[in-house]
């Protein structure tokens, strides 16, 4: 272990936690139960589709039931992200058509000012600044993808992207060795700790029960089956996202990708001079291995990037203790972008895990003839996406009920998708593996100056994966 590693605050959840405090614990399900909708998952899905059911519907009785405490999962660890990228755009758009896909795009677009009114409304700080998301790229190869990527976006409506060239881009972050960047208004910073718990209070004033500590060990039509006690419901809605594995028979419905982040001591005023970045931008790159990071409320840089990607039999992490070789690995791609900031210490680093469907692709659907509902496979886009689809699982319930019909939520081409599970073990731990192996491969290549286009070793990657 090399000294600078040993000094990191390494797991206890995440950052944010150290930074907010762990919450104390409710109760959890005292034995059987009836409800009229009951929710697996106590992150962002769970609580906001709590939320927006129970303001549409105040006299549903809604229970929440959560393994371990409210925001334990992604919704705890994520880099703090929120911004209008979907998984399985472009998939949609094949799929359903362009004109459906960008539907689906300019939802996502409201998505971010919805979560900023909501959080505004409840008042609750969540740590939001709405800065937009600018992406940089720091290779010919790179700045290729940007033009194309920025290009691609406008072609799905986004007429305020804007496109920057080497001193633009300096002008708002400073990056080492960045030729150019694209910056949407579309995005914000958030405390994604203070954005759950408040979320949890609000919902728990409009009524709703939450249960902690209350692994749920099985999913069947009107049922949610905990060690505790079976709540029954005629809606049993799975919002489990990266946990999902754990459930009886969804071992290979989504992929639990791990992800890895660290965050800096604080920086100093002179050192927020060399870096600039006053515009608190989430912060990306057009790397195949690619990294994100956001400016903190209490002048940090949070970093983060795949690290070890995914464990045997998928297998997720329990207090998100990371290793050392990935807390240097996301160090040194800080110090590569911010060389003024060698000397800075990381303070605290952790990971987490996120859905991955086999086609990449974010769902969300209704069964209505056994009343069950899910969504997730976010791949990674979830503070906003989760909101999204929150809200179209309340209209698909209201819908289902008889208290509503379709609505432009329903009718969006993400709805009711269907994709194969992934392939047994060990063929889905060699092909992740291989996968990401491949992407970092493209991006030394890329960075040592011999690839001035794409790497063709991250297309066939991408092939592979059936990310195209």
């Amino acid at each position: 272990m090399s000294s600078s590693a040993s000094a990191v605050v390494n797991g206890g959840i995440s950052f944010w936690y150290a930074d907010d405090s762990l919450p104390a614990v409710r109760e959890p399900l005292g034995g059987d139960a009836s409800a009229d909708v009951v929710i697996v998952g106590g992150g962002y899905t769970g609580l906001w589709t709590a939320y927006y059911l129970k303001k549409a519907v105040p006299f549903l009785r809604i229970t929440v039931l959560e393994q371990k405490f409210c925001g334990y999962g992604a919704s705890g660890r994520n880099g703090g992200w929120l911004y209008n990228g979907i998984a399985g755009r472009d998939r949609y758009a094949k799929l359903h058509g362009h004109e459906a896909a960008v539907r689906l795009q300019r939802a996502m677009n409201d998505t971010v000012d919805e979560v900023v009114r909501a959080v505004a409304g409840e008042g609750f700080d969540a740590g939001v600044h709405q800065g937009g998301v600018l992406e940089v790229a720091c290779t010919p190869a790179q700045l290729a993808r940007l033009k194309a990527f920025h290009e691609h976006e406008l072609s799905y409506g986004e007429k305020d992207r804007e496109l920057y060239g080497a001193v633009e881009t300096a002008e708002r972050v400073r990056v080492a060795g960045a030729v150019g960047s694209t910056w949407t208004p579309h995005g914000a910073r958030v405390h994604p700790v203070k954005l759950v718990k408040g979320l949890a209070a609000a919902v728990e004033a409009l009524g709703v029960v939450i249960h902690e500590g209350t692994p749920v060990t099985e999913i069947r039509p009107k049922h949610a089956v905990t060690p505790y006690g079976t709540v029954r419901a005629p809606y049993v809605l799975r919002c489990t996202e990266g946990f999902t594995a754990n459930l009886k028979g969804q071992k290979r419905t989504w992929l639990p990708m791990n992800s890895s982040m660290i965050a800096t001591e604080p920086l100093s005023e002179e050192q927020w001079a060399s870096v600039g970045w006053e515009g608190r931008e989430a912060l990306g790159d057009m790397a195949h291995a690619y990294m994100y990071a956001q400016r903190t409320a209490d002048g940090r840089i949070a970093l983060g990037g795949r690290g070890v990607p995914y464990r045997f039999g998928s297998r997720t992490d329990n207090d998100g203790r990371t290793q050392d070789a990935t807390i240097e690995a996301l160090r040194d791609i800080l110090v590569r972008m911010f060389p003024s900031l060698a000397g800075v210490r990381v303070a605290h680093a952790w990971s987490g895990v996120l859905g991955v469907p086999r086609d990449w692709c974010a769902t969300v659907t209704l069964d209505r003839s056994t009343g069950l509902g899910w969504a997730g496979g976010y791949v990674g886009s979830g503070v906003a996406t989760a909101n999204l689809a929150a809200r179209t699982l309340r209209d698909l319930v209201q819908q289902d009920s008889g208290q509503g019909g379709r609505t432009e939520l329903t009718d969006l081409p993400w709805v009711g998708h269907k994709v194969r599970k992934w392939e047994p073990e060990p063929l889905r731990w060699l092909g992740v593996h291989g996968m990401y192996a491949t992407y970092r491969a493209a991006d030394r290549r890329e960075f040592s100056g011999l690839g001035g286009e794409s790497s063709r070793l991250a297309r066939f990657a991408d092939r592979i994966a059936g990310r195209h």
